[in-house]
């Protein structure tokens, strides 16, 4: 198939670039950007005046739920998903069940999601064994079988000798640790953010420190180890210093932020509505601002959305037994634009932190449309505005507290290796 995209409003943050162009896409590969180029024969012409074309989104953070939990979400109602938000490549955290801990749980994700076929989908593997945080899985044999990272998720590895292990491990594959930063003893049995607001409604906190404490042990592990560590969803300011003061120092550390911890504060949780909680939990307004302070300054790398898809039967329980998260893909580009619309990043500034980073963390190919690079393709409608409505997600997941929420910008085209994966252009007036 070849596709002749007109007219586009072309952001490619790897290349600089920022201009009106036209793009030729044949063979699942970019073979020609420039402005007014000629359209190949037989190329279908797609029109993108007043459109954003930019390299295909990449989220490094998000739950498939397959194997095992396929009531929550299937590999292929996820890649849909991803399609739907914009995002051309996924990375899928290894909490299912079983857990992705072995070469066999690997290779059936990555077969799975090329029978669905939409986007690409990348494993990430467990530190541990059954990520009971006991033994070390063989890490080896899982990048040989396709993943690309390390994490025990939503279980962070409490035992520091064992984090060095695991580092040390990671090391001489060169793959990234990504760290759920929380120290259970600290966090407790905690429900939401320890401030004002659990105070208020009488529900037990979990402090900043139990995120911070992890942050700063496992920045020394691997500046002691030279290991590439990532941390994931930033949540408080004291984390955003510790990783501003380990990058002055040269540490190979990296870190995310998610859409709802910066859009969002743990005030939200004042009706006790269970898809406000999630972990780490919404936290301070001041949090919130050190969030986008850190994005804007490079502290945070990647905007990552944790998706977190869940059956009505995890959340529409009493709050201290509800599940934790949101299912983020399809509101993350919108709820993103957000810091563009309030000028805390400019547009190609977001696209950076939304592909070029991301990739570049994962070591992916990603995050640029060079002539010769993968044809995955974003085109994105800054001005569109749309009001969320989760039944018409893609996901499984319907948990979202953005539901009615009025938004200004959407992807409306996903292209994957040079094929249109979702058309939203119908969206448009």
């Amino acid at each position: 198939m070849k596709l002749f995209l007109k007219n586009a409003r072309v952001i490619d943050p790897a290349q600089n670039t920022d201009d009106i162009m036209d793009i030729v896409l044949a063979e699942g590969k970019i073979i020609a950007r420039g402005p007014d180029l000629k359209a190949p024969p037989e190329a279908e012409l797609i029109e993108l005046a007043g459109l954003v074309a930019a390299p295909g989104l990449v989220d490094m953070h998000v739950h498939l739920r397959e194997p095992g939990l396929e009531y929550k979400e299937t590999i292929a109602s996820g890649a849909a998903a991803a399609v739907a938000g914009g995002f051309t490549s996924i990375a899928c955290m290894p909490n299912t069940e079983p857990v992705n801990d072995n070469r066999s749980v690997t290779e059936f994700i990555r077969r799975k999601a090329a029978e669905a076929d939409l986007a690409h989908v990348y494993p990430i593997a467990a530190i541990t064994a059954g990520s009971e945080g006991k033994r070390l899985a063989e890490y080896w044999d899982l990048k040989e079988a396709g993943a690309l990272a390390l994490s025990d998720d939503g279980k962070p590895v409490m035992d520091a000798a064992l984090m060095r292990r695991a580092m040390e491990y990671a090391y001489s594959l060169d793959l990234p640790v990504i760290q759920h930063c929380e120290d259970k003893n600290l966090s407790g049995c905690g429900l939401m953010n320890e401030g004002y607001w659990s105070t208020v409604l009488g529900l037990p906190g979990i402090p900043a420190i139990a995120e911070e404490v992890i942050v700063g042990r496992d920045i020394l592990i691997a500046e002691y180890t030279r290991t590439r560590i990532h941390i994931a969803h930033v949540s408080t300011a004291g984390s955003v210093r510790l990783i501003r003061d380990a990058k002055k120092r040269g540490v190979q550390v990296t870190a995310e932020a998610t859409p709802h911890h910066f859009t969002l504060t743990d005030e939200a949780l004042a009706g006790y509505d269970t898809n406000y909680k999630v972990s780490p939990p919404l936290r301070s307004r001041a949090d919130v601002e050190a969030v986008k302070q850190g994005l804007a300054d490079g502290t945070i790398d990647a905007i990552a959305c944790d998706h977190a898809p869940h059956a009505r039967t995890d959340k529409e329980v009493e709050f201290e037994y509800a599940a934790c998260g949101i299912s983020g893909l399809e509101t993350s580009l919108g709820l993103s634009l957000e810091l563009v619309h309030d000028k805390t990043l400019t547009l190609a500034q977001l696209i950076d932190r939304m592909s070029r980073q991301p990739a570049n963390i994962l070591k992916i190919p990603a995050g640029t449309l060079a002539a010769g690079a993968d044809a995955d393709i974003t085109i994105i409608d800054p001005a569109l505005d749309w009001t969320v409505d989760v039944q018409s997600f893609r996901s499984l997941g319907k948990n979202s507290p953005f539901h009615g929420r009025k938004m200004k910008g959407r992807a409306v085209l996903t292209i994957v290796k040079g094929t249109v994966k979702y058309d939203g252009r119908a969206l448009r007036p």
